[in-house]
């Protein structure tokens, strides 16, 4: 039987749809969809209710993670918006991370949830899916996977928390966590107090209530068209959230009868993307948004290779930020969603949008806009600024490149907390991965002063799977003390949206890649940031950066034996380690690209294997 047919006693009558589709392979395609209503109806299913469009709707509680606390009810309002539509919901579980309860980090999983989210949409018979997802990595890969598989496809996040409240002052999570343990490792607050805190920065159920990756996320789905205008900022704890939760339900039935023009290979076009970097650098989103538009854009057939990092670039030099939130300004999402959120958001950035781009409701972007009443917010009350007078007035992020990042490097530069560290130049002091780090950083003899440049290498999607969000490098506590609050920092990795500094990132190629300058840089080489330039680099000769590199590619070439195993465990590089590994991990260090491709799997990009 053809797959893609639905069949009248053999004879095809018209597109497979509902339980007909994607039928388990026993030989006879009819003895396969009996079978499967017989096991559909132990749940007491009826025909009626079986001939109906399908919707499946991706779960992804878990008990480990307070981000999605709220899914229960969220799945019982999809459920309502499908059903009064007249569709049929049916919810499924995937895989479900947290930033803080994955080891070594949720960006190691993230690729292996794309892949179950991917294949869950092909295998099981849904005509569209809601994908409820919320935590920094889970709506990327559940877009990820989503693009791969091709059904239709909306998103529905979770919603941030809300604010706590310390001493009479807002805090919450996340940069709210790192400004306060900073205090603490200074000695400028004490353990009791820090206890204190703790209990109020995550008060509610919600993601974190800043503009961090899992907010920037949000953002960036309303700007691709995968979600209502509204659904990127109503708290987690409101009804309003249940609420966009139904309609996000009704509009799946919608796009099911709208067929291949809504599914998201279709719908989603170069302008698309461009809409949503410009989003992107407008509220100052999250570096790691960076890394997850990379590796969403090379899953799309028809985009992948016409997005580049310099293409983020270029966008951002013509966008001012225009959202005051934290970690770039000072306020919280809550303030977002009640200054008019994204809809406020896009009308101020009308002149720089692709109007006609499409969205999940069969209009564009700008029908959208045109229809959604605009509710006037007085200036002092909004976080959102005129695009006349912006926050900052361009390239809240930037790409940088040299010698040091020659396939590039990101930094957000309106995150900065020493704006005199934008054109730096500075000796290096060297830590050669997160142990390292974490051994010598607050050693009373560590050679360093405010003009060092702190360098971690080792953090990369290899050198330490997952990049983990190690690249805000905490201050010396002996500089902290003399109130130090900023230094300029580079690292391979990444380090969380809800953090600020002078921080470099995503350093391409990263250092455990045998031909990487990030891995040979050495303490007392001078290195130089200048982002108006767009440069980083280090201060040596063309000559003896090639002479240190072809040194390190013959030590890495040493590890090996002729028949390419690694000898001496002591001395083995991940690049080298990685060969031998078994499971997920294996799996994971052999595929995975580099940052400036997203750190995605190669043979789950468009383009897929390259042998």
């Amino acid at each position: 039987m053809d797959q893609n047919q639905d069949y009248d006693l053999g004879r095809p009558v018209g597109p497979v749809q509902g339980m007909r589709q994607g039928l388990t392979s026993y030989g006879d395609a009819h003895f396969s969809l009996f079978l499967r209503k017989v096991f559909i109806k132990a749940l007491g299913y009826s025909e009626d209710s079986l001939s109906r469009p399908i919707v499946g709707i991706v779960n992804t509680y878990s008990s480990f993670n307070p981000c999605h606390a709220n899914i229960p009810q969220l799945i019982d309002a999809v459920k309502r918006g499908v059903q009064l539509a007249g569709g049929l919901a049916i919810d499924f579980p995937t895989i479900s991370l947290h930033e803080s309860f994955a080891a070594p980090t949720s960006m190691f999983l993230r690729n292996l949830m794309s892949m179950d989210t991917e294949e869950m949409i092909r295998a099981q018979p849904v005509d569209a899916v809601v994908l409820i997802g919320g935590c920094d990595k889970t709506t990327p890969a559940q877009l990820m996977g989503g693009i791969s598989a091709n059904k239709p496809i909306l998103h529905l996040v979770t919603g941030p928390m809300m604010p706590g409240s310390h001493r009479g002052a807002r805090i919450g999570a996340c940069t709210d966590c790192r400004n306060n343990w900073a205090s603490y490792r200074a000695g400028v607050i004490d353990i009791e107090e820090i206890g204190m805190i703790n209990e109020e920065l995550a008060p509610t159920a919600g993601t974190c209530g800043v503009m961090g990756t899992a907010s920037t996320m949000a953002c960036i789905l309303v700007a691709l068209g995968m979600m209502p205008l509204k659904g990127a900022s109503a708290p987690a704890v409101s009804s309003a959230r249940l609420r966009i939760a139904e309609q996000t339900g009704a509009a799946a039935v919608s796009m099911i009868k709208a067929g291949d023009p809504l599914k998201p290979q279709a719908l989603l076009t170069r302008e698309s993307f461009l809409n949503a970097i410009t989003v992107l650098q407008a509220i100052g989103g999250s570096t790691n948004a960076v890394v997850h538009l990379m590796a969403i854009i090379n899953r799309h057939p028809h985009v992948a290779g016409s997005i580049t990092l310099d293409t983020i670039d270029e966008i951002g030099r013509k966008t001012p930020l225009l959202v005051d939130l934290k970690p770039s300004g000072s306020n919280y999402m809550t303030d977002f969603h009640n200054s008019g959120g994204m809809a406020a958001l896009l009308r101020e950035l009308k002149p720089l949008l692709h109007l006609e781009a499409m969205t999940i409701t069969g209009n564009t972007l700008g029908e959208l806009l045109d229809a959604e009443p605009a509710i006037p917010i007085p200036r002092d009350l909004s976080c959102i600024a005129p695009f006349s007078d912006p926050i900052y007035p361009a390239s809240s992020l930037v790409v940088l490149r040299g010698n040091l990042a020659p396939r590039g490097a990101v930094m957000k530069a309106s995150a900065s907390k020493n704006r005199a560290l934008l054109s730096h130049s500075g000796p290096v002091v060297v830590f050669s991965g997160s142990a390292d780090l974490a051994q010598r950083i607050d050693d009373e003899n560590l050679d360093v002063t405010p003009e060092s440049v702190l360098v971690l290498q080792n953090i990369g999607p290899v050198g330490n799977p997952g990049m983990p969000e190690a690249g805000l490098i905490p201050i010396p506590r002996k500089l902290a003390a003399r109130g130090v609050q900023d230094m300029l920092r580079v690292s391979d990795g990444r380090m969380s949206g809800t953090a600020g500094g002078t921080i470099v990132l995503h350093v391409a190629p990263e250092a455990a890649d045998p031909g990487s300058a990030l891995g040979v840089v050495r303490d007392g080489d001078i290195v130089t940031v200048d982002v108006e330039k767009r440069v980083l680099r280090v201060e040596i000769s063309d000559e003896e950066l090639e002479r240190r590199i072809a040194g390190r590619k013959a030590e890495i070439e040493s590890e090996k034996t002729g028949n390419g195993k690694i000898e001496d465990q002591e001395r083995k590089s991940p690049w080298v380690e990685r060969h031998g590994m078994r499971g997920y991990r294996g799996l994971y260090m052999r595929e995975v690209n580099q940052a400036d491709k997203g750190a995605d799997f190669g043979f789950l990009t468009a383009e897929g294997p390259s042998s």
